[in-house]
C-alpha cells in the first residue's frame, strides 16, 4: 500500500461530529471526485469515482446518513494497474437536488457552482472537513522516505485557488500548477505537508513523517560534519606537504645548519614528524612552542624557500 493510500485510509476513519463539517467533507469529495450529469430540467445524476475502498465507504456512508439517498456501486478492476476502481452513483429521485445544493455543487439558482460556495467552508471546522475530503478525493503525498512532496488536484483553476486560499486561513503556504489539464495545489517540505496532516487529523501518518524528518535531519548533518572534517583533514594535509617541500629544498640549496637555531630545530622537528597537525607539532617542542610560534616559524621558512628557489631559478 502505497503512503497516499495509507494517510487516505487513516483520514476515512476520522468521523465528523457536526453535521455541518460532515457536509462539508461529503461536499468535497463530490466536488473533486464526482461528475455530474444533467438529466433534464432539475434532473441531475452525480457519479462518484475513487481507488481507495474506505474512501468509497465513507462517501456511500455520508450519502445515505445525511440525506437517505439511494445510491448505486460498481466494481471494476484495473488490469494495467492491478487495483479496483469504485464507480458511486447517485441517480436522481426526490431528494438529491437538495442534496446537491446544500453540498454546494449547485449554487442557489440551481446552477452548477464554479467554486466553493463560502457557506461550506464558512466556519473553520468545515473548511478542515473540506480540506480532509479534498485529500480522500484527489490528493496525494510522496513517501517522506523520498522527498517531501504533497498535491490536492482540482479540475479547474477557481476550485484550485479557492483550495488554497482555504489553507491560508490555517497559515499552510501552497503553490498552484497545471498539468495534464488539472489543476494542482501543491507542498513541498515537511513542514507544511506535517500541518496539513496535523489540520487534517491523519495523526499516525504525521508521526511517521516527524520521525523520517529527524532521521534525515540528523543524518544530513552528521554528513556536512563529516564533510567539513574531510576538507580539514585534506587541507591539514595539503600544508603539511607544502611545509615539508619547502624544509627539503631549504636542505638542498643552503642547508638546514644555516637556519637560525629556532627554525632549523623547527624544520628537524617536522621533517621528524610529517603526519602530525601543527598543534601537535609545538606539543612535541622542547620547549612547548604556542600556536603563534608555530605558524611564525612555518611562515619564515616558506619564505625562505620561496627566496631561495626564485634565487635558484634566476642563476639558472
Amino acid at each position: 500500500m502505497s503512503f497516499s493510500a495509507e494517510v487516505k485510509e487513516e483520514l476515512s476513519r476520522v468521523e465528523s461530529r457536526h453535521l455541518c463539517c460532515q457536509k462539508a467533507e461529503l461536499a468535497a469529495l463530490a466536488r473533486i471526485e464526482g461528475t455530474l450529469h444533467i438529466l433534464g430540467k432539475e434532473r441531475f445524476r452525480l457519479e462518484l469515482a475513487t481507488e481507495t475502498a474506505p474512501v468509497a465507504r465513507k462517501a456511500i456512508k455520508l450519502l445515505r446518513a445525511l440525506y437517505g439517498v439511494k445510491t448505486e456501486l460498481t466494481v471494476r478492476r484495473s488490469i494495467l494497474h492491478k487495483t479496483n476502481n469504485y464507480l458511486i452513483t447517485v441517480p436522481d429521485q426526490p431528494g438529491s437536488l437538495q442534496a446537491l445544493n446544500e453540498l454546494g455543487i449547485l449554487d442557489d439558482s440551481m446552477r452548477l457552482a464554479t467554486g466553493i460556495l463560502h457557506r461550506v467552508v464558512r466556519k473553520n471546522c468545515c473548511a478542515i472537513a473540506y480540506l480532509r475530503g479534498a485529500f480522500l478525493g484527489g490528493g496525494f503525498v510522496a513517501n517522506p522516505q523520498g522527498d517531501f512532496h504533497f498535491e490536492l488536484t482540482a479540475d479547474s483553476e477557481k476550485i484550485a485557488e479557492d483550495l488554497a486560499t482555504l489553507m491560508r486561513r490555517f497559515e499552510i503556504e501552497p503553490k498552484i500548477t497545471q498539468r495534464r489539464g488539472l489543476h494542482t495545489v501543491y507542498l513541498k517540505g515537511a513542514e507544511p505537508i506535517l500541518m496539513f496532516l496535523a489540520l487534517a487529523g491523519a495523526h499516525g501518518a504525521l508521526l511517521k513523517t516527524e520521525n523520517v524528518r529527524v532521521v534525515k535531519s540528523m543524518r544530513n548533518q552528521v554528513n556536512r560534519l563529516v564533510n567539513a572534517e574531510t576538507a580539514n583533514v585534506s587541507k591539514a594535509a595539503d600544508a603539511a606537504l607544502a611545509q615539508i617541500e619547502a624544509i627539503e629544498l631549504l636542505e638542498e640549496t643552503v642547508g638546514l645548519e644555516s637556519l637560525p637555531p629556532a627554525l632549523r630545530d623547527f624544520a628537524r622537528l617536522r621533517l621528524e614528524h610529517q603526519d602530525v597537525s601543527l598543534r601537535e607539532l609545538g606539543e612535541l617542542a622542547d620547549p612547548v612552542l604556542s600556536k603563534s610560534a608555530v605558524y611564525h616559524r612555518v611562515r619564515r621558512l616558506e619564505e625562505l624557500a620561496r627566496s631561495t628557489g626564485q634565487s635558484r631559478r634566476r642563476e639558472q
